[in-house]
Formats: C-alpha cells, structure tokens, sequence
C-alpha cells in the first residue's frame, strides 16, 4: 500500500469533523482536493471510508480500522520527535493535557512550574466536564487526562496527587448565614445552582445528597463554573462549588462558605492515561514532575486554601 502521512492526516481531520468542508477549512485545502484524498485511500483499501445517512457523515468499519491505525502512527511519531531530541540533548515537543473544569484554576500554576525545568515542551491544556473527558480517554485522543472519580470499568492507569475540596456556597448576605447551629436540612429551603449533566461537580454533589438525604426542591442548571459562581452571588440560591473555582470571591468575602461538618467533599484529581498508551517522553516528564515535586504541588495548592479559608 501507498498510502501517505497527508492522505492520513486528510482522513484524521474528516473523522474528527464529520465535514469534508470544515475538514477542507482547517486544512487549508479545498473540498475537492479532500474528496480527492479520500478516494484515493478507498482506492487502495479497496473498502468505502465514509457514508452518508440523511445529511450526516458516518465512518464504515473500515475508517474505525484505519482511524486506530492513523492515531497509532502519528503518536509513534511524535514519540520519535522527542527521542531524537532527548539524543540532541533537550527534551521537546507537545504535551497534551485534558482536564477537568474545576483544575483549570491550579493547574495552570503547575504547569508554569514544569516548563521552568522544561522550556521547550509545549503544553496544550483544553479543559472538558467529565463526560467529554470519558470520551476522549476511550478515543485515547490526549497524552494525559487529570479528571477526579475515574470509572473502574475503564482500562486506565492513574495516580491520584491532589485534594479537590467541594463546598457549599452562598452570597454576603444570605438568611443561612444567621443560623446557629447550621444544618444540611437548612439548606433545603433554597434554590441548588447545579452544572450540566456530565460535569463531574455535580456528580459529586448529587452522589453527596443522596448519602445525606438532602433533597431540594427547586434548580437552576449552568453549563459552566463561572455561571454557577455568578448565580450564587446574584442570589439565585446555593452551589456546590469547587473551592478553588470561589477563592477569589471568598477571600473578597462576596461569597461565603457554608461551615457545616458534613463539607466539604473531599476527591483527589488523578494523574490519567489508558493503560495500553504508550506515554511520549513529554508525559512520562510530567508524570516524573508530579511524582518527585509534591511539596512544590501542595504549596501551590496551600495558597488557594489559605486564601479561601481566611
């Protein structure tokens, strides 16, 4: 088989993008030429890569095959990119990094910290709820995946390296404030601020309520974090919320954390990989980082903590 690097990287982006257009757009090609690709790879399988039903684009059997072959290859040669360079004497190249929403505001600082050691890795962090982070690790499309609750039924690798607390938050001046002794069963009266289905903030505290049987009878839905945030300063109602996502606000004082003994819901981000993926010399740098720079890690984390408990 003749097949090349770019008819693969032509099929790739197709896969990705279910368009022959959009693929064509990120390609900087036009949609003929991408057409023309495609049929010269079914040429040479000798098997139909693509179909449509109605006006969607699903992939044959045959594009599920080559699309696990094209990933493998490309991954190997990115791994081949950063051996030869480790031989030259530096250690560079991509490092791609899926993670949760709620570490978006932590990890950031530990990353800057890895690039110190390493300035010519290239991190790419895109950040997800838990459900699309499920699908990517089944598509084993990242190098590492930094998620809380990782599912069991999986084939993964994972090292658990720092505490992700969850607590109940509600405005400066809400009637919760003023009662002595708080209880879970106060919060009820109120309005829960929630994330999307597959967030896995809400899985967390809807796994919570269930324990404590606290039920509440009204909800607002937010697709993100910050709408959540904003919501409970607007005084919509009560969130459960990530401490680092409110630490801004908490150390301000215009949102206050509910001191209940029951919170918060302590889980632990984990360290990610699918076990059958071979990590690049970039992610197993990392990996190390993560391993042997744990006090560097807890400091960093210690600042958001120190600042949302004052």
């Amino acid at each position: 088989m003749r097949i090349t690097l770019r008819q693969l990287q032509v099929f790739q982006t197709v896969c990705e993008q279910r368009s022959y257009s959009r693929a064509a757009e990120l390609l900087a090609l036009t949609q003929p030429a991408v057409s023309q690709q495609i049929r010269q790879l079914e040429e040479l399988l000798e098997q139909p890569l693509f179909e449509y039903v109605g006006k969607k684009l699903y992939l044959t059997h045959a594009a599920e095959y080559l699309r696990s072959t094209a990933k493998d290859v490309f991954q190997r040669f990115d791994v081949l990119d950063m051996q030869l360079s480790e031989l030259s004497g530096t250690l560079k190249g991509e490092l791609r990094i899926a993670a949760e929403s709620s570490a978006k505001y932590v990890l950031p600082h530990i990353i800057a910290e890895f690039q110190r050691l390493h300035p010519n890795i290239t991190p790419i962090l895109n950040v997800f709820n838990r459900a699309q982070l499920l699908r990517r690790l089944n598509d084993s499309r990242d190098d590492l995946v930094i998620m809380t609750d990782v599912p069991s039924e999986m084939a993964l690798e994972f090292m658990p390296f720092l505490s992700n607390p969850i607590v109940a938050v509600v405005n400066s001046d809400h009637p919760l404030l003023q009662i002595t002794p708080l209880t879970l069963q106060h919060l009820a009266d109120y309005t829960l601020l929630q994330r999307e289905i597959g967030s896995g903030t809400r899985r967390a505290s809807e796994l919570f309520c269930q324990q404590k049987h606290l039920q509440f009878n009204s909800f607002v839905e937010f697709n993100s974090s910050e709408a959540q945030r904003e919501g409970v300063s607007a005084g919509l109602g009560i969130a459960f919320l990530p401490r680092y996502c409110a630490f801004r606000e908490l150390q301000a004082g215009s949102l206050r954390e509910l001191q209940l003994k029951e919170l918060p819901i302590v889980r632990s981000w984990c360290l990610v990989h699918p076990q059958q993926r071979h990590l690049s010399p970039a992610a197993q740098a990392f990996e190390d980082f993560i391993v042997q720079q744990r006090q560097l890690i807890s400091r960093i984390a210690a600042k958001f903590a120190v600042i949302a408990a004052s």
